[in-house]
């Protein structure tokens, strides 16, 4: 992994929000051997944490999904695109998919074990360390990107570009299997620029190169070692490709 950015000394500050006391208390356990994080707030259901966040800031908020009231799946639609990341911790798995179509930063199964926590963790300073960062620029040519990191712009080839992914406000441009940079960007600006002929997205957070795309499934698509979800509003974009390319 490559890291570009300084952390700010500040604690990153979250909140729980979870309708199972228990399941509130095992989050807490889990996260409190974590200096860098601050439990700032619990909340047992998302109206409440609402009416909290109009007048205070969170770095990082996890919240359950079924609960009284408004879902979690509802509160993070309606602060889309969120400032803050965005944690689900559920016990189901069918809602992934919409999670991570508004961008989640991560999607916990309970119970969720130490080991899932520290990938999560290690996310979650990724992003802080990102938004305190300064702002980077892109520039894109006919044959290659220039992405503005600490001062400089690198040069990179669309030919080396496996996929780009949304991470909050930024993206990651991965040009290999642990291999990515990033740069403050939308994924409709990386879309509108990158060609068309080379470049498909197949989800509001991916954006893959057709020359690395080893197979095309029902929802997902394989390119290199990862299969990326394909999201209900670009399936015919992805039948249109298949179309185009197919054997008669």
């Amino acid at each position: 992994m490559i890291y570009y950015f300084d952390v700010k000394n500040a604690p990153i500050r979250c909140i729980f929000i979870d309708d199972e006391p228990l399941a509130l208390d095992v989050l807490k356990v889990h996260l409190s051997i974590y200096p860098q994080l601050s439990i700032v707030k619990c909340f047992s259901n998302a109206i409440d944490a609402i009416h909290w966040m109009k007048d205070n800031t969170v770095d990082a908020i996890f919240t359950d999904i079924q609960m009284p009231g408004i879902s979690g799946l509802d509160l993070v639609k309606n602060q889309y695109p969120a400032p803050h990341a965005v944690v689900f911790t559920t016990a189901y798995p069918n809602y992934a998919p919409e999670a991570f179509e508004f961008e989640a930063l991560d999607y916990l199964l309970k119970p969720i074990s130490p080991e899932r926590i520290k990938k999560t963790v290690a996310r979650i300073e990724e992003f802080h360390c990102l938004k305190y960062s300064q702002a980077h620029d892109i520039s894109l040519r006919p044959d290659f990107v220039y992405i503005k990191i600490d001062g400089q712009h690198q040069k990179i080839h669309y030919e080396n570009i496996v996929y780009v992914e949304a991470f909050a406000d930024y993206v990651k441009i991965w040009i290999g299997p642990e291999k990515r940079l990033v740069t403050l960007q939308t994924m409709q600006n990386m879309e509108k620029a990158l060609p068309a002929d080379l470049f498909i997205r197949i989800h509001r957070s991916f954006i893959v190169s057709i020359n690395n795309v080893v197979s095309i499934q029902q929802n997902g698509v394989n390119i290199g070692n990862k299969i990326l979800p394909i999201g209900k509003n670009y399936k015919e974009s992805i039948v249109a490709l298949v179309n185009k390319h197919r054997l008669q």
